[in-house]
C-alpha cells in the first residue's frame, strides 16, 4: 500500500468529490483501489493506493498532482513548490501560499511584496490589491514558488514566484487574449458545460492550473467576464478574468 498527500485544495465537500471523480477517471483501465483516507489540516487529501497497478498510479499523481512537502523539513532552499494563494489580504505586505507544510505546524511560504513588484510591474511601487487585479490573484488559486530563504527557528518560508509562475503570466501579457479562471470544477465537467453552453467556438482551449483549478483561453474579441453568466449556474465555481488588455495598458502607461 502506498499513502500520498495530494496538493490538492480540497477544502470542501464538493471539491473532494471532484478529486475522487478525477482520480477514478484518471486510473480507469488500471488495477488499482484507490481509497481516501483523510483530509489533512482541513485542505489536503491523504489517499491510499493499493494493486498490482500502484506504481503507475503513484507515478500519475506525482506528475499530474504532486504532494504535499508535509514537514517544514523537508523544504529545501531554493527548491520550487506548488501551492495555493491562501488568508489573501490586498493591503497585506506579503502574498501567503499554502504549500502543504503542516507539520510539526502549518506554515505558509510568503512572498513579499517587494518580490511581486520586481517579479510583475517593472519594479515599480505598487500595492498587493492592485497587483491582484491586474494579475487575477484570489483565495485558493494555485501558483509556484520558488524558497528563496527558509527560517528554522521561526518557521517561517520565504518565496517569490518561480520562474515557470511568471513566465505563464509573460505568455498570458502577450497574448492576445483574455484567460477566465475557473477554481472548483474537473476538466471534464468544464468540458462539459461548455459544450452543453455550446461555447466551444467562444473559448479556445481549457488550460490546467492545479487538479480542480482551469484557465479557459478566449477566442479573440471574446470578453472573459462576459462568459461567467453563461457558464456560472452550471458549475459549482468561483471565477476570476486575467484581463490582457488591462495589464498591457497599465505597463505601458
Amino acid at each position: 500500500m502506498t499513502t500520498l498527500t495530494l496538493m490538492a485544495n480540497v477544502n470542501s465537500h464538493n471539491r473532494l468529490q471532484q478529486i475522487k471523480k478525477t482520480l477514478k477517471l484518471a486510473f480507469e483501465g488500471l488495477n488499482v483501489e484507490t481509497k481516501i483516507l483523510a483530509t489533512v489540516a482541513d485542505r489536503w487529501v491523504q489517499i491510499a493506493l493499493t494493486g498490482e497497478d500502484e506504481e503507475i498510479a503513484t507515478n500519475y499523481v506525482i506528475k499530474e498532482i504532486g504532494l504535499c512537502p508535509s514537514n517544514f523539513g523537508n523544504v529545501k532552499k531554493i527548491s520550487t513548490l506548488k501551492g495555493y494563494i491562501a488568508n489573501f489580504k490586498k493591503n497585506g505586505a506579503e502574498l501567503p501560499i499554502d504549500v502543504g507544510v503542516f507539520q510539526p505546524k502549518i506554515v505558509y511560504a510568503t512572498i513579499p511584496l517587494r518580490h511581486l513588484q520586481a517579479q510583475l510591474v517593472d519594479g515599480r511601487t505598487v500595492a498587493l490589491g492592485k497587483i491582484a487585479e491586474l494579475y487575477g490573484f484570489c483565495e485558493d488559486l494555485p501558483v509556484s514558488v520558488k524558497v528563496i530563504h527558509l527560517d528554522e527557528g521561526k518557521k517561517r518560508i520565504e518565496a517569490e514566484l518561480s520562474t515557470k509562475q511568471v513566465g505563464k503570466y509573460m505568455v498570458w501579457q502577450e497574448s492576445l487574449l483574455d484567460r477566465l479562471v475557473v477554481l472548483g470544477p474537473s476538466h471534464h465537467e468544464i468540458e462539459m458545460t461548455l459544450e452543453h453552453a455550446k461555447l466551444e467556438r467562444d473559448v479556445i482551449g481549457v488550460e490546467t492550473l492545479g487538479p480542480l483549478e482551469h484557465a479557459l483561453t478566449c477566442k479573440l474579441g471574446t470578453d472573459g467576464a462576459g462568459l461567467i453568466p453563461k457558464i456560472g449556474r452550471k458549475l459549482n465555481a468561483s471565477f476570476v478574468v486575467f484581463n490582457r488588455k488591462r495589464l498591457r495598458q497599465f505597463l505601458e502607461a
